[in-house]
Protein backbone atom coordinates (compact mmCIF):
# COMPACT_ATOMS: atom_id res chain seq x y z
CA UNK A 1 0.00 0.00 0.00
CA UNK A 2 1.80 3.46 -1.21
CA UNK A 3 1.19 6.73 0.18
CA UNK A 4 -0.32 9.20 -2.36
CA UNK A 5 1.51 12.37 -2.22
CA UNK A 6 -1.92 14.71 -2.79
CA UNK A 7 -3.11 16.70 0.20
CA UNK A 8 -6.35 15.33 1.98
CA UNK A 9 -9.31 17.27 3.97
CA UNK A 10 -12.80 15.75 5.74
CA UNK A 11 -14.89 17.45 8.71
CA UNK A 12 -13.55 15.51 11.64
CA UNK A 13 -16.76 15.90 14.30
CA UNK A 14 -19.89 14.00 13.65
CA UNK A 15 -22.51 15.29 11.30
CA UNK A 16 -25.36 17.60 12.83
CA UNK A 17 -25.61 21.02 14.52
CA UNK A 18 -22.74 21.22 17.11
CA UNK A 19 -20.60 24.26 19.51
CA UNK A 20 -17.63 23.31 17.33
CA UNK A 21 -17.16 21.88 14.01
CA UNK A 22 -13.84 21.25 13.10
CA UNK A 23 -11.90 20.56 9.55
CA UNK A 24 -8.91 18.21 9.05
CA UNK A 25 -6.17 19.21 6.28
CA UNK A 26 -2.91 16.90 6.01
CA UNK A 27 -0.84 16.96 3.07
CA UNK A 28 2.14 19.21 1.35
CA UNK A 29 -0.11 21.82 0.31
CA UNK A 30 -1.96 22.34 3.92
CA UNK A 31 0.35 25.80 4.71
CA UNK A 32 -0.29 27.02 1.06
CA UNK A 33 -3.76 26.42 2.34
CA UNK A 34 -3.58 28.17 5.42
CA UNK A 35 -1.97 31.58 3.94
CA UNK A 36 -5.00 31.69 1.01
CA UNK A 37 -7.59 30.57 3.82
CA UNK A 38 -6.53 33.21 6.05
CA UNK A 39 -4.53 35.28 4.69
CA UNK A 40 -1.47 34.91 7.49
CA UNK A 41 1.13 32.80 8.26
CA UNK A 42 0.67 30.69 11.08
CA UNK A 43 3.58 29.34 14.13
CA UNK A 44 3.82 25.45 14.33
CA UNK A 45 1.46 24.34 17.52
CA UNK A 46 0.08 27.40 17.92
CA UNK A 47 -3.28 28.61 17.87
CA UNK A 48 -4.53 30.95 16.11
CA UNK A 49 -7.53 33.03 16.06
CA UNK A 50 -8.59 33.56 12.21
CA UNK A 51 -11.34 34.14 9.97
CA UNK A 52 -11.80 31.69 7.16
CA UNK A 53 -12.20 33.92 4.15
CA UNK A 54 -14.11 32.76 0.63
CA UNK A 55 -12.30 33.40 -2.87
CA UNK A 56 -13.60 36.75 -3.06
CA UNK A 57 -12.49 37.65 0.70
CA UNK A 58 -15.20 37.48 2.02
CA UNK A 59 -15.55 36.13 5.90
CA UNK A 60 -17.00 32.55 6.01
CA UNK A 61 -16.67 31.48 9.51
CA UNK A 62 -14.29 32.60 12.61
CA UNK A 63 -12.30 30.33 15.08
CA UNK A 64 -9.09 28.88 15.79
CA UNK A 65 -6.44 27.55 13.28
CA UNK A 66 -3.59 25.15 14.23
CA UNK A 67 -0.52 24.54 12.05
CA UNK A 68 1.92 21.48 12.56
CA UNK A 69 4.88 20.95 10.88
CA UNK A 70 5.99 17.83 9.50
CA UNK A 71 6.70 14.84 10.97
CA UNK A 72 5.78 16.45 14.14
CA UNK A 73 1.84 15.76 13.51
CA UNK A 74 -0.56 12.83 14.08
CA UNK A 75 -0.14 12.29 10.63
CA UNK A 76 3.57 13.06 10.27
CA UNK A 77 3.18 15.60 7.43
CA UNK A 78 2.01 18.66 7.00
CA UNK A 79 -1.39 19.51 9.38
CA UNK A 80 -4.00 22.03 9.23
CA UNK A 81 -6.84 22.38 11.39
CA UNK A 82 -9.47 24.77 11.58
CA UNK A 83 -11.99 24.79 14.58
CA UNK A 84 -14.83 26.86 13.49
CA UNK A 85 -19.07 26.63 14.72
CA UNK A 86 -20.57 23.34 14.42
CA UNK A 87 -23.16 24.48 12.13
CA UNK A 88 -23.62 22.26 8.96
CA UNK A 89 -23.56 24.99 6.41
CA UNK A 90 -20.58 26.84 8.09
CA UNK A 91 -18.72 23.46 7.62
CA UNK A 92 -19.75 22.59 4.14
CA UNK A 93 -18.91 26.28 3.09
CA UNK A 94 -15.22 25.86 4.49
CA UNK A 95 -14.77 22.61 3.57
CA UNK A 96 -15.82 23.39 -0.07
CA UNK A 97 -13.15 26.73 -0.29
CA UNK A 98 -9.96 23.96 1.09
CA UNK A 99 -10.80 22.01 -1.88
CA UNK A 100 -10.50 24.71 -4.43
CA UNK A 101 -7.53 25.59 -2.66
CA UNK A 102 -6.32 22.02 -3.67
CA UNK A 103 -7.36 19.58 -1.18
CA UNK A 104 -9.45 16.92 -1.95
CA UNK A 105 -12.25 14.88 0.20
CA UNK A 106 -10.25 12.51 2.12
CA UNK A 107 -11.15 8.46 2.28
CA UNK A 108 -12.63 7.15 5.36
CA UNK A 109 -9.80 6.40 7.71
CA UNK A 110 -7.25 8.28 5.25
CA UNK A 111 -5.46 10.10 7.99
CA UNK A 112 -5.13 7.22 10.18
CA UNK A 113 -3.91 5.06 6.91
CA UNK A 114 -0.93 8.03 6.52
CA UNK A 115 -0.08 7.52 10.39
CA UNK A 116 0.52 3.86 9.97
CA UNK A 117 2.40 4.48 6.38
CA UNK A 118 4.37 7.28 7.89
CA UNK A 119 5.44 5.32 11.25
CA UNK A 120 3.70 7.27 13.60
CA UNK A 121 1.50 4.21 14.49
CA UNK A 122 1.85 0.60 14.06
CA UNK A 123 -1.31 -1.57 12.76
CA UNK A 124 -2.19 -2.37 16.43
CA UNK A 125 -2.40 1.15 17.87
CA UNK A 126 -4.02 2.28 14.32
CA UNK A 127 -7.11 -0.31 15.27
CA UNK A 128 -7.11 1.09 18.44
CA UNK A 129 -8.28 4.66 17.38
CA UNK A 130 -11.48 2.83 16.11
CA UNK A 131 -12.19 0.91 19.16
CA UNK A 132 -11.86 4.16 21.53
CA UNK A 133 -14.31 5.67 19.38
CA UNK A 134 -16.33 2.81 19.59
CA UNK A 135 -15.91 1.78 22.77
CA UNK A 136 -19.32 1.20 24.59
CA UNK A 137 -17.80 0.83 28.95
CA UNK A 138 -14.93 2.13 31.11
CA UNK A 139 -13.13 -0.67 31.09
CA UNK A 140 -13.12 -0.76 26.98
CA UNK A 141 -12.09 2.52 26.59
CA UNK A 142 -9.19 2.41 29.42
CA UNK A 143 -8.34 -0.75 26.87
CA UNK A 144 -8.09 0.49 23.08
CA UNK A 145 -6.56 3.92 25.46
CA UNK A 146 -3.26 1.31 26.33
CA UNK A 147 -3.31 0.35 23.07
CA UNK A 148 -2.90 3.20 21.43
CA UNK A 149 -0.20 4.56 23.53
CA UNK A 150 1.38 1.90 22.57
CA UNK A 151 1.66 -0.84 25.36
CA UNK A 152 0.16 -4.27 23.11
CA UNK A 153 2.69 -3.14 20.58
CA UNK A 154 5.74 -3.38 22.92
CA UNK A 155 4.92 -6.11 24.49
CA UNK A 156 4.54 -7.98 20.91
CA UNK A 157 7.45 -6.02 19.82
CA UNK A 158 9.65 -7.37 23.10
CA UNK A 159 8.78 -11.29 22.26
CA UNK A 160 9.39 -10.56 18.52
CA UNK A 161 12.87 -9.10 19.49
CA UNK A 162 12.74 -12.11 22.00
CA UNK A 163 12.27 -14.57 19.19
CA UNK A 164 15.10 -12.88 16.75
CA UNK A 165 17.56 -13.47 19.38
CA UNK A 166 16.65 -16.61 20.31
CA UNK A 167 16.76 -17.62 16.24
CA UNK A 168 20.00 -16.33 16.09
CA UNK A 169 21.24 -18.36 18.93
CA UNK A 170 19.95 -20.84 16.84
CA UNK A 171 20.51 -20.57 13.23
CA UNK A 172 24.44 -19.28 14.02
CA UNK A 173 25.74 -22.90 14.55
CA UNK A 174 23.46 -24.03 11.29
CA UNK A 175 26.15 -22.07 9.32
CA UNK A 176 29.16 -23.83 10.46
CA UNK A 177 28.47 -27.27 10.82
CA UNK A 178 31.55 -28.87 11.99
CA UNK A 179 30.82 -27.35 15.15
CA UNK A 180 28.86 -29.81 17.13
CA UNK A 181 25.37 -28.24 19.35
CA UNK A 182 25.77 -29.21 22.91
CA UNK A 183 23.61 -30.33 25.22
CA UNK A 184 24.39 -26.95 27.18
CA UNK A 185 23.31 -24.78 23.96
CA UNK A 186 20.49 -26.81 23.69
CA UNK A 187 19.37 -26.51 27.56
CA UNK A 188 19.79 -22.76 26.62
CA UNK A 189 17.68 -22.82 23.82
CA UNK A 190 15.15 -24.23 25.73
CA UNK A 191 15.42 -21.98 28.56
CA UNK A 192 14.42 -18.84 26.16
CA UNK A 193 11.93 -20.81 24.90
CA UNK A 194 10.11 -21.61 28.23
CA UNK A 195 10.43 -17.96 28.70
CA UNK A 196 8.72 -16.84 25.31
CA UNK A 197 6.19 -19.20 25.65
CA UNK A 198 5.01 -17.81 29.32
CA UNK A 199 5.54 -14.48 27.89
CA UNK A 200 2.84 -15.16 24.81
CA UNK A 201 1.08 -17.10 27.05
CA UNK A 202 0.20 -13.88 29.24
CA UNK A 203 -0.64 -11.82 26.79
CA UNK A 204 -2.87 -14.06 25.24
CA UNK A 205 -4.41 -13.99 28.05
CA UNK A 206 -4.73 -9.94 28.50
CA UNK A 207 -5.65 -9.95 24.84
CA UNK A 208 -8.56 -12.15 25.44
CA UNK A 209 -10.02 -9.96 28.13
CA UNK A 210 -9.62 -7.02 25.69
CA UNK A 211 -11.17 -9.11 22.91
CA UNK A 212 -13.99 -9.49 25.63
CA UNK A 213 -14.36 -6.23 26.17
CA UNK A 214 -14.17 -5.02 22.66
CA UNK A 215 -16.73 -7.46 20.96
CA UNK A 216 -18.54 -8.16 24.06
CA UNK A 217 -20.66 -11.59 24.46
CA UNK A 218 -23.77 -13.64 23.56
CA UNK A 219 -25.98 -15.14 25.52
CA UNK A 220 -29.26 -16.77 24.69
CA UNK A 221 -32.12 -17.21 26.88
CA UNK A 222 -34.34 -20.48 25.87
CA UNK A 223 -37.19 -22.16 27.84
CA UNK A 224 -40.77 -23.90 27.38
CA UNK A 225 -43.44 -21.13 27.50
CA UNK A 226 -43.95 -19.60 30.65
CA UNK A 227 -40.44 -20.46 31.96
CA UNK A 228 -39.88 -16.61 33.01
CA UNK A 229 -37.35 -15.83 30.08
CA UNK A 230 -38.77 -12.54 29.40
CA UNK A 231 -39.15 -11.60 33.47
CA UNK A 232 -35.42 -12.61 33.87
CA UNK A 233 -34.61 -10.06 30.74
CA UNK A 234 -35.98 -7.55 32.40
CA UNK A 235 -34.21 -8.44 35.45
CA UNK A 236 -31.21 -8.19 33.91
CA UNK A 237 -31.31 -5.28 32.28
CA UNK A 238 -33.27 -3.24 35.07
CA UNK A 239 -35.82 -2.24 32.67
CA UNK A 240 -38.96 -3.59 31.13
CA UNK A 241 -37.80 -4.33 27.78
CA UNK A 242 -40.29 -7.59 27.21
CA UNK A 243 -43.82 -8.70 27.33
CA UNK A 244 -44.37 -10.56 30.37
CA UNK A 245 -47.35 -13.00 30.33
CA UNK A 246 -48.91 -16.44 31.08
CA UNK A 247 -50.24 -16.54 27.47
CA UNK A 248 -47.95 -18.83 25.73
CA UNK A 249 -45.88 -17.77 22.55
CA UNK A 250 -45.79 -14.16 23.80
CA UNK A 251 -42.71 -13.57 22.87
CA UNK A 252 -42.77 -14.29 19.11
CA UNK A 253 -39.55 -13.47 17.59
CA UNK A 254 -35.86 -12.08 19.13
CA UNK A 255 -35.60 -9.72 21.55
CA UNK A 256 -32.53 -7.82 22.15
CA UNK A 257 -30.89 -5.68 25.15
CA UNK A 258 -27.24 -5.07 25.65
CA UNK A 259 -26.01 -4.96 29.70
CA UNK A 260 -23.27 -4.54 30.77
CA UNK A 261 -21.37 -7.04 33.77
CA UNK A 262 -18.65 -5.18 35.62
CA UNK A 263 -17.83 -3.11 32.33
CA UNK A 264 -17.98 -6.40 29.80
CA UNK A 265 -21.08 -5.77 27.61
CA UNK A 266 -23.30 -8.59 26.95
CA UNK A 267 -26.13 -8.88 24.82
CA UNK A 268 -28.96 -10.87 25.89
CA UNK A 269 -31.16 -13.21 23.42
CA UNK A 270 -34.44 -13.20 24.63
CA UNK A 271 -36.27 -16.18 22.25
CA UNK A 272 -39.09 -17.55 21.13
CA UNK A 273 -40.05 -20.65 23.54
CA UNK A 274 -39.10 -23.98 21.41
CA UNK A 275 -42.91 -26.37 21.51
CA UNK A 276 -45.53 -27.32 18.77
CA UNK A 277 -46.97 -25.11 17.19
CA UNK A 278 -49.31 -24.34 13.72
CA UNK A 279 -48.69 -20.38 14.02
CA UNK A 280 -46.55 -18.91 10.81
CA UNK A 281 -45.04 -16.39 12.93
CA UNK A 282 -44.09 -18.59 16.03
CA UNK A 283 -42.11 -20.80 13.91
CA UNK A 284 -40.78 -18.17 12.18
CA UNK A 285 -39.73 -17.00 15.51
CA UNK A 286 -39.03 -20.23 16.39
CA UNK A 287 -36.12 -20.69 13.68
CA UNK A 288 -34.55 -17.96 14.74
CA UNK A 289 -34.38 -18.96 17.83
CA UNK A 290 -32.19 -21.76 16.53
CA UNK A 291 -30.09 -19.79 14.92
CA UNK A 292 -29.07 -17.54 17.55
CA UNK A 293 -28.08 -20.67 19.69
CA UNK A 294 -25.72 -21.62 17.37
CA UNK A 295 -24.05 -18.38 17.65
CA UNK A 296 -23.99 -17.49 21.60
CA UNK A 297 -21.15 -17.73 23.93
CA UNK A 298 -23.07 -18.55 26.14
CA UNK A 299 -26.94 -20.37 26.44
CA UNK A 300 -29.24 -20.49 29.41
CA UNK A 301 -31.82 -22.52 29.77
CA UNK A 302 -34.24 -21.19 31.84
CA UNK A 303 -37.02 -23.58 33.30
CA UNK A 304 -39.91 -23.15 36.18
CA UNK A 305 -38.96 -24.74 39.30
CA UNK A 306 -42.25 -25.86 40.35
CA UNK A 307 -42.31 -27.92 37.32
CA UNK A 308 -38.43 -29.18 37.14
CA UNK A 309 -36.31 -30.30 34.42
CA UNK A 310 -38.56 -32.11 31.67
CA UNK A 311 -37.36 -34.14 27.98
CA UNK A 312 -38.40 -31.17 26.11
CA UNK A 313 -35.87 -28.93 27.98
CA UNK A 314 -32.68 -31.30 26.85
CA UNK A 315 -34.48 -31.58 23.41
CA UNK A 316 -33.89 -27.71 23.34
CA UNK A 317 -30.02 -28.09 23.58
CA UNK A 318 -29.37 -31.19 21.46
CA UNK A 319 -27.98 -29.33 18.39
CA UNK A 320 -26.46 -26.76 20.62
CA UNK A 321 -22.35 -27.38 20.54
CA UNK A 322 -21.19 -28.25 23.65
CA UNK A 323 -18.43 -26.27 23.53
CA UNK A 324 -21.04 -23.60 23.87
CA UNK A 325 -20.89 -22.93 27.69
CA UNK A 326 -24.85 -23.57 29.70
CA UNK A 327 -26.39 -22.70 32.56
CA UNK A 328 -29.73 -24.33 33.82
CA UNK A 329 -31.79 -21.60 35.39
CA UNK A 330 -34.07 -22.79 38.06
CA UNK A 331 -36.79 -20.09 37.90
CA UNK A 332 -39.93 -19.24 40.57
CA UNK A 333 -38.04 -20.56 43.43
CA UNK A 334 -40.26 -17.77 45.39
CA UNK A 335 -43.31 -20.20 44.68
CA UNK A 336 -41.22 -22.56 46.60
CA UNK A 337 -40.50 -20.52 49.55
CA UNK A 338 -36.91 -21.50 48.72
CA UNK A 339 -33.40 -19.57 48.47
CA UNK A 340 -31.20 -18.49 45.81
CA UNK A 341 -28.15 -21.09 45.33
CA UNK A 342 -25.66 -22.37 43.28
CA UNK A 343 -25.33 -26.15 42.34
CA UNK A 344 -21.98 -27.97 40.26
CA UNK A 345 -23.88 -30.78 38.72
CA UNK A 346 -21.01 -32.50 37.15
CA UNK A 347 -19.52 -29.80 34.51
CA UNK A 348 -23.11 -28.59 35.00
CA UNK A 349 -24.07 -25.11 36.60
CA UNK A 350 -27.56 -25.32 38.53
CA UNK A 351 -28.63 -22.02 39.65
CA UNK A 352 -31.94 -21.31 41.50
CA UNK A 353 -33.50 -17.95 41.36
CA UNK A 354 -36.48 -15.79 41.29
CA UNK A 355 -36.61 -13.04 38.37
CA UNK A 356 -39.62 -11.52 40.51
CA UNK A 357 -37.60 -11.13 43.17
CA UNK A 358 -34.10 -10.89 42.35
CA UNK A 359 -33.58 -13.23 44.45
CA UNK A 360 -29.76 -15.18 42.62
CA UNK A 361 -29.49 -12.63 40.00
CA UNK A 362 -26.44 -11.22 40.91
CA UNK A 363 -25.23 -15.09 41.37
CA UNK A 364 -26.30 -15.30 37.57
CA UNK A 365 -24.58 -12.54 36.85
CA UNK A 366 -21.54 -13.60 38.26
CA UNK A 367 -21.43 -17.20 36.93
CA UNK A 368 -21.90 -15.37 33.06
CA UNK A 369 -18.96 -13.57 33.87
CA UNK A 370 -17.01 -16.73 34.73
CA UNK A 371 -18.18 -19.03 31.77
CA UNK A 372 -17.69 -16.24 28.99
CA UNK A 373 -14.04 -16.49 30.37
CA UNK A 374 -13.96 -12.73 32.47
CA UNK A 375 -11.63 -12.62 34.91
CA UNK A 376 -10.13 -9.18 36.63
CA UNK A 377 -6.82 -8.05 35.17
CA UNK A 378 -4.60 -5.16 35.28
CA UNK A 379 -3.24 -4.32 32.35
CA UNK A 380 -5.57 -5.54 29.77
CA UNK A 381 -5.19 -4.73 26.43
CA UNK A 382 -7.75 -4.11 23.38
CA UNK A 383 -7.64 -7.04 20.89
CA UNK A 384 -9.24 -8.20 17.81
CA UNK A 385 -10.46 -11.35 16.48
CA UNK A 386 -7.33 -11.21 14.35
CA UNK A 387 -5.10 -11.12 17.20
CA UNK A 388 -6.17 -13.76 19.06
CA UNK A 389 -5.74 -16.07 16.07
CA UNK A 390 -2.48 -14.67 15.34
CA UNK A 391 -0.93 -15.01 19.06
CA UNK A 392 -2.96 -18.60 18.99
CA UNK A 393 -0.78 -19.39 15.76
CA UNK A 394 2.12 -18.19 17.02
CA UNK A 395 1.58 -20.54 20.31
CA UNK A 396 1.51 -23.21 18.25
CA UNK A 397 4.26 -22.53 16.28
CA UNK A 398 6.15 -22.36 20.01
CA UNK A 399 4.42 -25.44 21.10
CA UNK A 400 5.92 -27.19 18.05
CA UNK A 401 9.34 -26.03 18.04
CA UNK A 402 9.53 -27.14 21.83
CA UNK A 403 8.93 -31.05 20.25
CA UNK A 404 11.89 -30.34 17.60
CA UNK A 405 15.07 -30.13 19.97
CA UNK A 406 16.53 -33.04 18.30
CA UNK A 407 16.16 -31.69 14.84
CA UNK A 408 17.32 -28.29 14.54
CA UNK A 409 16.65 -26.79 11.35
CA UNK A 410 12.86 -27.31 12.15
CA UNK A 411 12.89 -25.88 15.55
CA UNK A 412 14.56 -22.71 13.99
CA UNK A 413 11.70 -22.66 11.35
CA UNK A 414 9.02 -22.73 13.31
CA UNK A 415 10.79 -20.04 15.52
CA UNK A 416 10.62 -18.09 12.68
CA UNK A 417 6.77 -19.06 11.71
CA UNK A 418 5.96 -17.66 15.29
CA UNK A 419 7.67 -14.77 14.89
CA UNK A 420 5.87 -14.00 11.28
CA UNK A 421 2.68 -14.57 13.50
CA UNK A 422 3.28 -12.04 15.75
CA UNK A 423 4.53 -9.24 13.25
CA UNK A 424 1.05 -9.50 11.67
CA UNK A 425 -0.38 -8.35 14.58
CA UNK A 426 1.49 -4.42 14.49
CA UNK A 427 1.72 -4.54 10.75
CA UNK A 428 5.31 -5.64 10.13
CA UNK A 429 3.64 -8.33 8.03
CA UNK A 430 0.11 -7.00 6.45
CA UNK A 431 -1.14 -7.60 3.32
CA UNK A 432 -2.94 -4.42 1.16
CA UNK A 433 -6.02 -6.52 1.23
CA UNK A 434 -6.09 -6.66 4.75
CA UNK A 435 -5.06 -2.98 5.40
CA UNK A 436 -7.78 -2.17 3.04
CA UNK A 437 -10.43 -3.66 5.40
CA UNK A 438 -9.12 -2.09 8.61
CA UNK A 439 -9.53 1.81 7.14
CA UNK A 440 -12.06 1.15 5.49
CA UNK A 441 -14.10 0.44 8.71
CA UNK A 442 -13.25 4.16 10.23
CA UNK A 443 -15.19 7.24 9.62
CA UNK A 444 -14.25 10.15 6.93
CA UNK A 445 -12.12 12.67 9.02
CA UNK A 446 -10.17 9.87 10.90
Amino acid sequence: MSLKPDTIAAIATAHGQGGIGVIRISGAVSRTIAQRLLGKQLSHRTATLSTFKDADGMAIDQGIALYFRAPQSFTGEDVLELQGHGGTAVLQMVLQRVIELGARLAQPGEFTQRAFLNGKLDLAQVESVADLIAATTAQGARSAMRSLQGEFSRVINDMMAGLTQLRMLVEAPMDFPEEDITAADMASYERGLLTLRQQLDKTLSLARQGSLLRDGAQIVLVGRPNAGKSSLLNRLSGDDVALVSKTPGTTRDLIRQVIQIEGVPMQIIDTAGLHDSVDEVEIMGMARTREALKNADAVLLVIDATRGVAAEDNEMLKDVSTEIPRIYVFNKIDLQGGSAHLEQVGNMSHIYLSAKTSDGVVMLKQKLLEVVGWHQESGVYMARKRHIAALLLARSHLEQAATESARIEIFAEELRLAQDALGTIVGALSSDDLLGEIFSRFCIGK
